[in-house]
């Protein structure tokens, strides 16, 4: 059966690869489809979309000519993957950061693209506020120069310690987050975040499938956990990232098992992240994950009915 991976990061938000690059590496690796869920952006999607497609039209005119066909371009590799768009959003729940993705959104959509600025905007304006402290604190940095760094990236707190490793500041990223822009730390400006609810309800604005990700992670309580699902599926959920790339055989029972019991669908990925996130790989993780590709079959229905 072959796999697929429903949660990856391009270099357009915290990622190293490119939107292209992750379609040759989907293909490398022999993933049938994958979801490109960048942290509260969409900007990536029609490169690896139109890139994806660029390559299906080139296999069907060269079909039969095995020495330009897109098989014998990228190794291996004997299928183009689906991209299926999606995003990540950053939420906060009771003061805890929690992740809502949607998979299968119409990133097009006018509203959703007017929420996203307001995401974009308030992220700059806290951008901006950082920079003013790590200047103060002996690090000058300006946004300006975080973008020329980072170009077409949302910035975010590993762009920062990418830059002060790269410029001398800090000897690794971990002493950047512990020294200066961890939580609670002197330079670290909170960000404003939606809800879990409202990123659940702007998922199905957008036509698209939410799904509470990576669940362990948030380190609740079962009780604690259990709410926080039952009023995210009240508010519309329809699916718990049951199968990841940390979770240990007893953790993914667990999720399983709460999904079942809210009658949500399962997902499954990786997370990957290029470089920011070493021996994390896409599509098997660290090495034992397996998302099979009949549980996008399920996904892809329930956006289906979610737009009739």
């Amino acid at each position: 059966m072959q796999a697929i991976d429903l949660h990856v990061h391009s270099n357009r938000s915290d990622g190293t690869f490119s939107p292209s690059q992750l379609v040759d590496y989907a293909m490398e690796k022999g993933l049938k489809a994958f979801a490109l869920t960048d942290h509260d952006t969409v900007d990536g999607l029609d490169e690896a979309i139109h890139y994806a497609e660029k390559l299906n039209a080139h296999s069907r005119n060269t079909a039969g000519h095995a020495c330009t066909s897109a098989a014998s371009v990228h190794g291996s590799a004997d299928i183009i993957p689906e991209v299926i768009p999606g995003i990540e959003f950053s939420t906060e729940y009771q003061k805890q950061d929690v992740h809502i993705l949607g998979l299968f959104i119409d990133y097009h959509e006018e509203s959703f693209q007017r929420q996203l600025k307001e995401f974009v905007d308030s992220r700059t304006g806290r951008n901006r506020k950082m920079c003013r402290l790590l200047t103060e604190a002996g690090i000058p940095v300006t946004y300006d120069e975080l973008l020329d760094e980072f170009p077409d990236a949302v910035i975010t707190r590993a762009h920062y310690a990418k830059y002060m490793l790269n410029h001398g500041y800090t000897t690794s990223m971990a002493e950047a987050f512990e020294r200066y822009i961890g939580d609670y730390c002197p330079c670290y400006v909170p960000r404003e975040k939606v809800t879990p609810v409202q990123a659940v309800e702007l998922v199905l604005k957008a036509g698209g499938v939410p799904i509470l990700a990576h669940p362990v992670l948030y380190h609740m309580s079962d009780s604690r956990l259990d709410t926080l699902v039952r009023e995210l599926t009240e508010a519309g959920l329809t699916g718990l990232e049951a199968i990841y790339s940390t979770y240990n055989a007893s953790e993914e029972r667990q999720m399983r098992r709460l999904a079942d019991k809210y009658g949500l669908l399962i997902s499954g990925g990786s997370d990957f992240h290029g470089g920011n996130k070493p021996g994390l790989d896409m599509g098997n993780g660290y090495g034992k994950l397996f998302v099979p590709c009949s549980l996008l079959d399920d996904i892809r229905n329930a956006a289906k009915k979610l737009r009739e």
